[in-house]
């Protein structure tokens, strides 16, 4: 009998970013800027975004003099990238 040879899924990189990105992408699903893979929809949870992002700020307090310089651009452009879109959907919800 034959079996099926099964692929091997791909391992993620052991790396700085495998740890920040998740963050920052269920920051952006949740800023409604990408479609939720698991409702198939884009919504806008304004709180949790702000947990999200906050989780980033709190990686780079402890991660602070230990990054290096493509891992702190990275986690600053990420920073950034969600607190501005952040402020405007903030914006947009006030009345």
């Amino acid at each position: 009998m034959y079996e099926k040879k099964q692929k091997k899924e791909p391992m993620p990189l052991l790396d700085f970013s495998s740890l920040m990105l998740p963050f920052h992408t269920q920051a952006l699903i949740k800023l409604g800027q990408i479609t939720d893979p698991i409702t198939g929809k884009q919504s806008v949870n304004l709180e949790l975004a702000k947990r999200l992002i906050d989780l980033l700020e709190l990686l780079k307090t402890k991660t602070q003099g230990n990054l290096d310089p493509n891992e702190e651009d990275l986690l600053n452009q990420s920073l950034h990238q969600l607190k501005s879109i952040y402020l405007e959907k903030s914006k947009d919800s006030m009345p």
